[in-house]
């Protein structure tokens, strides 16, 4: 079932960075702001494996099975239909435009391209590229 958002006035979006490092000069956890901690989460959110997260036992792409598939077009739209359900479902602050799912045949992996807008703040559309990579 889709989590839904309450309308945001100017106040944005904050989260922690993942790597935990402290601002040098308050000591303090590096925080992100507006679209960048929208981007982390995005990411997060693709790259979380259903059962991973405490509580929410559905949230997740399950795309860990799916990258030890052969690296082709069939599992590319598989692969595809995950990011694009687990974003509109778990991410209510963005407005999924787009996800382009390339094939790299050579490496053996898929290149995510995640278009969206977010929701609540006056920012251009954004789109986050990245790697999707057998880890285990």
């Amino acid at each position: 079932m889709p989590v839904e958002i309450q309308q945001r006035t100017s106040l944005g979006f904050k989260d922690l960075s993942m790597s935990f490092q402290k601002n040098p000069l308050t000591n303090d956890l590096i925080a992100l702001n507006h679209a960048n901690a929208i981007a982390q989460s995005v990411k997060n959110l693709v790259l979380t494996d259903p059962g991973e997260r405490f509580f929410n036992p559905d949230l997740g792409t399950g795309l860990s099975e799916s990258l030890f598939e052969n690296v082709d077009i069939i599992s590319a739209s598989q692969v595809q239909v995950y990011v694009e359900t687990t974003i509109q479902n778990y991410e209510p602050r963005v407005r999924l435009q787009e996800v382009i799912i390339v094939p790299d045949f050579d490496n053996g992996i898929f290149n995510a391209t995640v278009k969206y807008e977010i929701v609540g703040i006056d920012v251009p559309q954004q789109a986050l590229a990245f790697p999707l990579v057998k880890t285990r």
